[in-house]
């Protein structure tokens, strides 16, 4: 693959592209054949960009663990008490839900069927994976990075109100779905399944410690939890127990439930010369290679965290005061010109059976992905947003917002040559070796009941 101006402007333009290069299903199913000088050729530079194993699987009490999987998949933590944390975040779908844009609260049904309630919005962003979350590398947050690390310290929306206790900054993550109301939290009126008012949706938005002790006051008396709890903290009266000590097992369970280090990447890295076939193998190749895509893709998370605007087409409600748009990082940030539709680099681990990919879920379709980063400007002129069930095809910005967008994929277009259908071809093929067959699975099981009694998600069919 030929770069056309300057290698560092290459390799981040084709390491954006690698970004959406996922696809539902690439299959490693015909070794390449031992001692190709390629191998080690491939393994040594990977190894020299950082990749490697992801280490020791985190070890945690397994009584903290019990308890964050029944609360993981139990609606008790939404105001309607009709959504959990596995709703969006679904076993099944990848982690996500296999939507472009979840819906929230109201909604209906799980995984790619879920449909969005009547009178509600679907949530603003993607659903993104949480396989390896809980790696002691990550330190952001959301397609954003507002809950970070940041010299030592944890940064998030609650700013100086955000609790002490939290152990990891996946915990802090925990605290803020059940504060939206979009996503869990719900409207002033409504009410659950069976009846029960919505008291968590009659606080103040702004109120966010009275929102953790409510939803902490829900779980503790509920009586279906008294064992639990009472195995997990067995020093601690219930009555003094804290959304921090629910988040805190939350995200325990999802550390050690969503772990993905056994794909044949992982196989080939540990000296098995066998694990990728010769498509998986060339497109290794590139992507540690020629391609430039481990300058963003990088280390053994396969992610620099660090946010990078490629001109993504926006679909959907947007976010906040830039509705119908989403300003991305600028909204953590500022307006700093460099944060303005800049979003994370995605992890690639479970890539494949992550989608629909990018922050809003915009591609659902591997070739489309690939014309947009090659040539961002072209592909958005003819870009046809995805259909979602419920919703039909998703709404793009406006003609004004659409210019700024058009201008930033032409900054980012450009720099590289177009790929040919085998390169292409050689890169999906690597990245479907970054699954953990586990995962593919739809692992880690879904309890039948939880609880509160009331219905934790459904199984989805085998992806």
């Amino acid at each position: 693959m030929r770069i056309l101006i300057g290698l560092s402007i290459g390799a981040f333009a084709i390491a954006g592209l690698v970004a959406v290069l996922w696809t539902a299903g690439a299959s490693v199913d015909a070794p390449s054949p031992a001692g190709d000088s390629r191998t080690a050729d491939v393994r040594a530079v990977a190894e020299a960009s950082g990749a490697g194993p992801l280490g020791p699987r985190p070890e945690a009490d397994p009584a903290l663990v019990s308890l964050g999987e029944a609360l993981f998949f139990d609606p008790i933590l939404s105001g309607n008490r009709d959504i959990s944390c596995g709703s969006c975040h679904h076993p099944g779908a990848g982690s996500g839900d296999g939507l472009p844009l979840s819906a929230g609260t109201g909604g209906a049904g799980d995984g790619p069927e879920r449909r969005v309630g009547a009178d509600r919005t679907l949530v603003p962003r993607n659903a993104p994976p949480l396989y390896n979350r809980g790696h002691e590398q990550w330190r952001t947050m959301f397609w954003d990075g507002r809950v970070e690390v940041v010299d030592g310290a944890i940064r998030s929306p609650a700013g100086d109100v955000l609790p002490d206790g939290l152990n990891s900054v996946l915990a802090v993550q925990a605290m803020f779905p059940p504060t939206s109301r979009v996503e869990m939290r719900g409207k002033p009126g409504e009410v659950s399944p069976d009846g029960r008012p919505n008291e968590i949706a009659l606080i103040g938005d702004r109120d966010l410690p009275a929102i953790w002790d409510a939803l902490a006051k829900r779980v503790v008396t509920e009586p279906g939890y008294e064992e639990l709890l009472a195995a997990a903290f067995p020093a601690v009266q219930r009555t003094e127990l804290s959304f921090v000590d629910l988040a805190n097992a939350i995200a325990t369970y999802e550390a050690t439930a969503f772990v993905a280090d056994q794909s044949p990447w992982d196989a080939f890295l540990a000296g098995d010369d066998r694990a990728l076939d010769d498509a998986a193998l060339a497109g290794a190749s590139l992507f540690y290679g020629d391609g430039g895509c481990s300058a963003c893709h990088s280390g053994v998370l396969m992610t620099d965290q660090r946010y990078h605007a490629t001109g993504v087409p926006q679909v959907g409600p947007g976010r906040d005061a830039a509705a119908p748009a989403d300003r991305g990082r600028a909204d953590v940030e500022g307006s700093a010109a460099e944060d303005e539709y800049a979003f994370r680099t995605p992890s690639l681990r479970n890539v494949a059976i992550s989608g629909p990919w990018m922050h809003d879920g915009a591609y659902d379709v591997l070739e489309d992905a690939v014309r947009h980063m090659v040539d961002p400007a072209a592909s958005r002129a003819r870009y046809r947003p995805p259909v979602q069930a419920g919703v039909g095809r998703l709404p793009r910005v406006p003609d004004a917002e659409q210019e700024r967008l058009d201008s930033e994929a032409e900054a980012f277009g450009g720099s590289v040559t177009a790929l040919s259908d085998r390169q292409v071809a050689d890169l999906v093929a690597f990245l479907g070796a970054l699954t953990d067959p586990a995962s593919r699975r739809g692992e880690p099981a879904l309890p039948e009941s939880v609880p509160s009694g009331l219905a934790p998600p459904a199984p989805l069919p085998t992806p």
